[in-house]
């Protein structure tokens, strides 16, 4: 089993430089090889240069600028040619299925912000001693860095990443482990349903309020943008100062927004892994959700559209990504997986519009968002409920499906 670690890092003035240069210098060698694709199908009859190709050019690369890239490790400069390799597998993936392709980008400064190390001991070193009292990494061509370690790292590190958030810096460790003992049985069965005026509704009838973290700090974050509106779009080498403090207010910010988020989604996941044995929940397409309304032109007027819902569109829109809906069903199941519970997706239609008591199913049986009213048996109940209560039954359905 694979589990991921992050901690902050406390590097000294100088070490703080050295990263920035290192996340500079793996930059600039992600638009180089991304720059000798381009030109290499472009202009020398459509030649597909790949990653072993350009693997083999890092020792005459290293050579030739041994300042900015001979001093780096060799096998986290291997990583980001294999991050840009992916990047083109997924435009060609996309391209054959039809997506949008959404070819490969060049990256500013101020948008490459992790760099990869595979193997522990190879250009980076986790210090494992369990007990120190302070714990460093060392990191080829910066030192060795303070971390603060709040929690014990089990079993063996396979690879370390530095990532820089803002002003801040981290390191992420996936470690080896082996398969954790599982929490007790408690004999509980449960059918969720997220939504947007509740985050959650189970099939007992209780409810999570929603947190609206963005929402809440909304205003916060419009004076923030209104702020940074002002100045002129530019380069991050050329912003004066109160330029670059604008940048990162927000920044700061939509990291405050996010980490509130995934405290909540946490606290909440883990709640349901401790309290049931078999958690069902609505298979979401949430990206589909997030579509815009396609435009409705005129027939009577060129060049003129109708009315199609786009601003309401928008705000559901705005609520359903702050409600976090992905972020929370991945951290259900990593706990889930750890803790030796079963999670269920089942289809979300007509989950809110079957009457759990006589299976009849109509939109009228839903008269309002937040009521149930059957109109065959007369059952009356809140529709998230209803929902939940429908989506732990299908549940339940594909369950003893599968085992037979």
């Amino acid at each position: 089993m694979i589990r991921a670690y992050k901690f902050l890092l406390r590097p000294t003035v100088r070490q703080a430089q050295a990263l920035s240069e290192m996340l500079q210098d793996h930059c600039s060698l992600y638009n180089g090889a991304l720059q000798e694709r381009r030109d290499a199908w472009r202009h020398v009859s459509k030649t597909s240069v790949r990653y072993g190709m350009q693997s083999a050019q890092l020792k005459e690369v290293r050579a030739f600028d041994p300042e900015r890239q001979g001093r780096w490790s060799f096998s986290s400069q291997q990583a980001t040619l294999r991050r840009l390799d992916r990047a083109f597998a997924a435009f060609f993936r996309r391209v054959k299925s039809g997506d949008a392709p959404g070819y490969p980008r060049f990256r500013g400064v101020n948008r490459f912000d992790t760099v990869d190390f595979p193997k522990d001991g190879d250009g980076c070193r986790w210090d494992s001693t369990p007990h120190e009292a302070v714990t460093r990494v060392r990191l080829q061509g910066v030192g060795h860095v303070k971390v603060n370690r709040h929690r014990a790292v089990r079993g063996r590190v396979k690879t370390v990443s530095v990532k820089r958030e803002c002003r801040k810096w981290f390191v992420v460790l996936t470690a080896e482990q082996e398969q954790p003992q599982p929490l007790p049985t408690t004999g509980s069965m449960v059918g969720i349903d997220l939504g947007i005026a509740n985050f959650l509704a189970d099939s007992g009838g209780a409810f999570v309020p929603n947190p609206r973290h963005g929402r809440r700090a909304a205003v916060k974050l419009q004076a923030a943008q209104q702020t940074l509106s002002r100045f002129p779009r530019c380069k991050a080498k050329d912003r004066t100062a109160n330029h670059q403090r604008a940048v990162e207010k927000v920044a700061r910010l939509h990291g405050k927004v996010r980490r509130r988020r995934l405290d909540h989604a946490h606290k909440t996941a883990l709640d349901l892994v401790r309290r049931h044995d078999v958690i069902a929940h609505e298979d979401l397409k949430i990206r589909n959700m997030n579509t815009a309304p396609a435009p409705k032109p005129d027939p009577d007027r060129a060049g003129a559209f109708l009315p199609n819902g786009a601003t309401a569109k928008a705000g559901l829109n705005r609520s359903i990504a702050d409600a976090g809906w992905g972020v929370f069903l991945r951290i259900l199941h990593a706990k889930a997986e750890s803790a030796g519970r079963e999670v269920i997706a089942v289809d979300p239609r007509n989950t809110s519009r079957a009457c759990p008591h006589c299976g009849h199913t109509a939109k009228e049986n839903r008269p309002t968002q937040e009521t149930f009213h059957c109109v065959v048996c007369g059952h009356h109940a809140h529709a998230d409920t209803v929902a939940a209560t429908n989506v732990l039954r299908a549940g339940l359905v594909r369950r003893h499906a599968n085992t037979a």
